[in-house]
């Protein structure tokens, strides 16, 4: 598989959870294991672009595949308009979350460039966060839709 870019070949047990390899084969521990159910989204990377619960997959389904994890949405060492846009805004508090909101959100961007209010919270539907009541992450992908007009 390749992970942020770079590739990655390993034998692992069959029923290796993805989310325990990327933290633990790979080092990538920007990912969170939350709930392990796939509910609270804490684990959300994105597989061939598009955001997937890794405490769902197995490691070996996503042979072949591309993966995206938080430490890979920067751009050559730099923060992303998004990642910028939420500390400008104070999105995060704990930040246990905030790696599954902005795969999950990096994904929506690409579908929907401009979007509402309205339509960030229904992106975020799935993403629990216990700290900052969303208004701020709201405020943070509006201001990053705006930098990048």
């Amino acid at each position: 598989m390749t992970v942020n870019g770079t590739e990655h070949r390993a034998t692992v047990p069959v029923r290796l959870l993805l989310s325990d390899f990327i933290r633990d084969g790979l080092g990538l521990t920007g990912t969170h294991v939350g709930c392990e159910h796939g509910v609270c989204g804490c684990c959300t990377i994105l597989l061939d672009g598009e955001p997937v619960r890794s405490c769902l997959l197995l490691a070996v389904q996503a042979s072949g595949h591309e993966l995206t994890t938080v430490e890979g949405l920067a751009e050559n060492g730099t923060l992303n308009p998004l990642q910028r846009a939420f500390r400008e805004e104070h999105a995060l508090q704990c930040g246990f979350c905030t790696s599954g909101i902005l795969t999950t959100l990096t994904a929506f961007l690409r579908r929907n460039p401009r979007p509402t209010r309205d339509e960030i919270r229904e992106a975020l539907s799935g993403n629990l966060c216990r700290c900052t009541g969303y208004v701020n992450i709201v405020n943070a992908v509006q201001r990053a839709v705006e930098a990048q007009e």
